[in-house]
């Protein structure tokens, strides 16, 4: 079945018209009538091309908001203010090529008959569209995944992943979510150095598929082996000398929900653990990709979904859950599963509920409206203290006067660091970097856990490019660095670290601007930082935007709920237009050592190696190795498209590579550069793996 089949929301059908003001060029008010016939092919168009973000539903997912029910009448057909079809037409989607004005003009039809049943009349399912338009059938063979091995193929003399092994990884394998469990995005590998990267070359890529979503994977390797997560739930084993396929398993839902692809895989003893994007965990043996189990981490009408894989710690499969921002009776919540059996063993939820401790952190709202906590970065994990620590992302609505709440509700546990014994999942402490967080500016982001002489520190840094240094046996605050220029916080308490915002932000009211910076593409976002051990420095891709943002009226209805917000982007002021940052940042002093600016955002994590260098990719295709110690460019080269994901290093056949992977979509990182460095364009095609060897 189609996507829109698998929802039930009515529309009229029987010869009935709709019309709405559109502004002319003289912004007068002219009215343009719309027929079922119109709607049908919206439909069709809106399952292609928006359903992705928006969801099959309507009910939106993350930044993309909902496109039913009151409040979205309110903003788009009860007034002539901002219209509709011009809004489609000239900004949808929001990356990839834009729709034409015939197929902006049918989904419009088919937004505005969804939700403007005529004449009070009980609305009917919308008939298929006649032709020519187009027929829904490529839709209906995306939605309906074939799962199970779609290659065959087996790995020979595989090597069973201890629990010492994922403790000490071998210096060539990459076998987690930044390759160590303290989260480092570090390869001790030093073949590859500052005196012979230039003559970095391409030993071979890898075609990946440009289907819905956003490509940003983080291969895993083992013995030479590259383990690839794709759009659509596809998972592949390739060899890391030829990259030839050795087998191919799809594990859905095969089409796009939420972002699109995952960001991480885990692997443990014969199993390699898939998240999927419906919210699916799934174990796959390993060795020749056919599934071995599988369960539901939440129900996916429900909007749940993931991007952010597992990591495995004592045989426990510990992951978060995504999409946790439509209102009603369930939440978010941290999990932890049996490698072998996919059976929970615990159950962490993020966010508090009346009667539990932080409850009465919400002011009055009930529980049912209390939303956000998603945990969709994999967190990290320190086996001396039996702690795994998880970021813990914004509450929903972003904005705390749609939300319902005030600057004073602190919202637990949104916002924060949480470390969770990794037996039981039971809370040790946590930390919250914004309380009451108000401006989509979360702090979800990777834990990097570094000791320093003898005290056991936990690094982050969130969107609002605030660099956190905390203790991570007690959660104690350290020290904290603003990476770029910020003006949402008036200070910082000395000795808690907790921010106080700008007066306007404790005093906002709903459909008021209000101007911040940064943006919520954010000083730092899911691309990660890198902490070279060698040198003590942390290297961060950091980001320089700025926005306005407005809060919406929310419906108070299960179902309903969202981001909730509009925002206008603009420069960063001081940024020179730069948009993209990578600094360095002494550990143990937290000062500056260098920084690099360009006009393209960087869009990858940053890889650092023994070898004395940093890997990283941009938007504009760019991939460069930089000398951690200085910050010059010493190699770099353009790939087929925008270059996005997580770079790792690995060995095969004896020799040292570097890989990385291009793609399109993603939220604030690709779509708001789109605005304010619209020259900027990477082809519209390109998700690949690239793999670089030495020369010589």
């Amino acid at each position: 079945m189609t996507s829109m089949q698998k929802w039930s929301i009515p529309l009229i059908v029987a010869g009935a018209f709709i019309t709405i003001a559109l502004p002319s060029a003289q912004q007068s008010a002219n009215t343009q009538t719309f027929t079922p016939t119109q709607a049908a092919s919206g439909r069709v168009v809106y399952d292609g091309r928006c359903a992705s973000c928006h969801q099959a539903d309507l009910r939106g997912f993350g930044e993309a908001p909902p496109l039913i029910g009151a409040a979205f009448r309110a903003r788009w057909l009860d007034t002539n203010a901002e219209n509709l079809g011009s809004y489609v037409q000239s900004s949808m989607p929001p990356s990839g090529n834009r729709l034409t004005t015939n197929d902006a003009t049918n989904v419009t039809a088919f937004l505005t008959l969804i939700n403007r049943p005529l004449n009070g009349s009980a609305p009917t399912t919308l008939a298929p569209a006649p032709s020519p338009a187009p027929a829904p059938a490529a839709t209906t063979t995306r939605a309906v995944p074939r799962r199970g091995q779609s290659v065959a193929g087996v790995i020979e003399n595989y090597v069973p992943v201890t629990d010492e092994m994922l403790r000490n990884p071998p210096p060539g394998d990459w076998l987690m979510a930044r390759r160590t469990y303290h989260g480092w995005s570090y390869s001790p590998l030093e073949e590859i150095t500052r005196a012979n990267v230039g003559g970095l070359r391409l030993a071979w890529m890898w075609a990946m598929s440009d289907q819905d979503g956003a490509n940003q994977p983080m291969p895993l390797v083992h013995n030479g082996i590259i383990y690839l997560v794709g759009t659509g739930g596809v998972v592949q084993a390739l060899n890391g000398t030829t990259g030839d396929l050795i087998w191919e398993s799809e594990v859905g839902p095969g089409e796009a929900v939420s972002i699109g692809s995952m960001r991480n895989l885990a692997i443990s003893d014969e199993a390699l653990l898939v998240a999927t994007t419906d919210a699916r965990l799934v174990a796959l043996d390993a060795r020749d990709g056919h599934m071995v189990w599988e369960t539901t981490l939440e129900d996916r009408a429900k909007g749940f979904a993931n991007s952010g894989g597992p990591i495995v710690a004592k045989g426990r499969a510990i992951q978060g859950l995504g999409g946790c921002d439509r209102f009603g009776p369930d939440r978010c919540f941290i999990s932890a599963h049996d490698v072998k059996t996919g059976r929970l063993l615990w159950k962490f939820n993020t966010v508090a509920h009346a009667g539990e401790p932080g409850g009465d952190t919400w002011g009055e709202l009930s529980d049912s409206f209390r939303k956000g906590g998603e945990t969709w970065i994999a967190g990290s994990y320190d086996p001396d203290l039996n702690l795994t620590y998880w970021g813990i992302a914004q509450a929903k609505p972003w904005m705390h006067a749609s939300r319902g709440t005030t600057a004073k509700d602190t919202a637990l546990y949104t916002s924060s660091t949480v470390a969770l014994n990794a037996d039981d999942g039971k809370l040790a402490w946590h930390y919250q970097h914004a309380p009451g967080e108000s401006l989509d500016l979360d702090e979800v982001f990777e834990r990097v856990l570094v000791d320093i002489g003898e005290q056991k520190v936990l690094f982050t840094i969130g969107k609002a490019g605030i660099l956190w240094k905390l203790d991570r046996r007690s959660g104690a605050y350290l020290a904290h660095r603003e990476t770029v220029f910020q003006n949402v916080f008036d200070s910082f308490d000395p000795v808690t670290g907790v921010p106080t915002y700008r007066p306007d932000i404790i005093e906002q009211r709903v459909e008021q601007w209000i101007q911040a910076c940064p943006s919520t593409e954010g000083g730092h976002n899911w691309q990660a930082m890198s902490y070279h051990q060698p040198t003590g420095l942390l290297v961060i891709p950091l980001s320089q935007s700025c926005m306005e943002i407005s809060g919406r009226r929310v419906d108070r209805q299960e179902g309903g709920g969202g981001a909730a917000a509009d925002r206008r982007f603009f420069e960063m002021p001081g940024s020179g237009g730069n948009i993209g940052k990578l600094a360095a940042y002494d550990a143990a002093t937290m000062k500056e050592v260098w920084s690099y600016q360009q006009r393209a955002p960087f869009l990858t994590s940053v890889l650092s190696t023994a070898g004395g260098l940093a890997f990283v990719g941009d938007l504009d295709r760019r991939f460069r190795a930089f000398d951690v110690q200085t910050g010059k460019i010493l190699w770099e080269t353009r790939l087929g498209t925008s270059v996005q994901g997580f770079p790792v290093s690995f060995t095969a056949g004896g020799k040292q590579y570097i890989a990385v992977t291009t793609g399109l979509g993603g939220g604030s990182p690709r779509m708001v550069p789109r605005t304010i460095a619209p020259e900027i364009h990477p082809p519209n095609s390109g998700a690949a793996l690239y793999v670089f060897e030495r020369s010589n």
